[in-house]
């Protein structure tokens, strides 16, 4: 029993590795960290962290937030939503239209195609309409996709990441605005 916890602990630790790798590649972001938002000073404050119960697009939209989120799904294994959902964000802001079939391609068989490594979770028709799209791919051959799995997130990741012991000890960690403001101004 204890080897397999240890194997899981191992395991879940590579595939937070993975994953920070990715996102830092994905982000344009090299000092990634999933480990952000409890470390020390740049702990989010509690407005911050109370903020992201607002929506899932303030959620995202901070850094703090994004990165708490994740490590979320990786802790639920399922966090190649996340990693689609940036690599398609990424592949749409491609200015070279040489570079689409390639890079189309390697999101396709990374998280759509039927042996994909980290295959996401949608419809059918959604996959079909994907794999038309490939023919000739352009910036918004994703789309379809990656709005389902906005929507998955949105409405099943994200309640349960606010529900998780996760956020709740964030929550209780984050220092109010005032405090954390009070110690810079006294560091100075």
């Amino acid at each position: 029993s204890s080897v397999f916890l240890s194997h899981l602990q191992h395991q879940s630790v590579s595939r937070a590795k993975e994953l920070k790798a990715r996102l830092a590649s994905v982000l344009g972001k090299p000092n990634w960290n999933l480990h952000c938002c409890k470390i020390g000073k740049n702990k989010p404050t509690l407005e911050e962290c109370l903020r992201w119960k607002e929506s899932f697009e303030k959620l995202l939209s901070s850094k703090y937030g994004l990165c708490a989120f994740t490590a979320f799904l990786v802790s639920e294994f399922s966090e190649e939503n996340i990693a689609f959902y940036f690599a398609c964000q990424d592949y749409r802001n491609i200015k070279s239209p040489a570079k689409l079939p390639a890079q189309a391609q390697k999101i396709y068989d990374e998280f759509i195609g039927s042996d994909a490594p980290r295959e996401i979770n949608i419809d059918h028709e959604t996959r079909d309409i994907t794999r038309a799209n490939m023919v000739t791919p352009s910036t918004s051959c994703f789309d379809i996709a990656q709005h389902r799995i906005y929507m998955l997130m949105a409405k099943d990741c994200y309640p349960r990441f606010l529900r998780s012991a996760a956020y709740r000890d964030l929550l209780c960690q984050a220092k109010p605005r005032n405090k954390a403001e009070k110690q810079e101004k006294t560091k100075v």
